[in-house]
């Protein structure tokens, strides 16, 4: 089995994980605090992440550092606004808006290192905002959308897709240049520090060590944090950065999947018709939106 063949299968396993555990998240939230969540599960990662890679991790250079704590920001802030998120929105749904991230990846790819966009980024971008209007805002008597009844959870699930498509942007940029083993352990342990640092100030902690909470931190932070990013860092070294989006739309699609199964969730006409067209945007925009010669994230350092 060719290195690229084995990146793309495990990027759509460590995929299948992320869609799991939007339930698994949605479920420890009832009983404990999402910064405070997110902080144990990145610690847990980062100490995981530096008995495995120990080695590696203690000849860091500066240079290898700055790359990696740029990704750390960003991976910080994508899980700080998701978790917060999903708090006051559905896993399925935020699987959906969190997905979006690899929609962005090309058009800030455009507006900030200048990459040419062409006619199907722009034509998949504007079907998944048509998408995600569906999805997240209901349809009123006399309007096709009532603009008021936009829920906040939804609002921070998008700054959540946002921060997560700079951070493949980084991430791809930085494993090209350093050791994917430096570069997975400092974006966990970065965002740990931030994490902790910021809890005083945005939220007062309340959990309850119940094992429903217990299992959501070492399944989040063993799988969907030290296990996930370490392949996503290894894998981008081999795989292109739009099949590496690409790969990443089946995430909501898991994630309805197993809240359908769990919690029986399902989607109105509106909202589902909205997802397709999600689907379809990201689609379109990583298939037909990069041209053969611009698929790595790299070729813009």
């Amino acid at each position: 089995m060719s290195r690229a063949l084995k990146a793309h299968l495990l990027l759509v396993l460590i995929t299948f994980i992320w869609g799991a555990t939007f339930v698994v998240i949605k479920n420890a939230l009832a009983e404990i605090t999402p910064l405070f969540f997110n902080a144990v599960r990145m610690l847990l990662a980062t100490a995981c992440l530096f008995l495995i890679f120990w080695r590696p991790i203690l000849r860091i250079e500066w240079p290898t550092f700055r790359s990696g704590a740029l990704v750390g920001i960003f991976l910080w802030a994508g899980y700080e606004f998701q978790t917060s998120g999903l708090r006051l929105t559905t896993p399925s749904k935020s699987g959906f808006l969190t997905g979006v991230s690899v929609v962005l990846v090309p058009v800030f790819l455009a507006l900030f290192w200048r990459r040419k966009i062409n006619q199907w980024t722009i034509i998949g971008v504007a079907a998944a905002f048509i998408g995600l209007v569906l999805m997240t805002v209901p349809g009123g008597a006399n309007a096709w959308a009532e603009w008021s009844s936009v829920n906040s959870g939804d609002l921070l699930t998008l700054a959540c897709a946002v921060a997560f498509a700079f951070q493949i942007i980084f991430l791809g940029r930085a494993t090209q240049r350093y050791p994917f083993e430096q570069i997975a352990f400092l974006q966990t342990a970065v965002a740990a520090v931030l994490m902790f640092a910021t809890i005083p100030m945005l939220e007062t902690v309340r959990v309850v060590w119940s094992p429903a909470v217990i299992w959501a931190i070492v399944t989040t932070g063993i799988l969907g944090t030290a296990v996930a990013f370490t392949v996503q860092a290894w894998a981008q070294q081999f795989t292109p950065a739009t099949h590496t989006a690409l790969i990443f739309t089946l995430e909501p699609v898991f994630a309805w999947l197993v809240s359908y199964i769990v919690l029986h969730e399902r989607l109105g006409t509106r909202a589902a018709a909205g997802a397709m067209l999600i689907l379809a945007g990201v689609l379109v925009s990583e298939l037909k939106g990069s041209p053969p010669a611009a698929n790595s994230v790299e070729a813009v350092a």
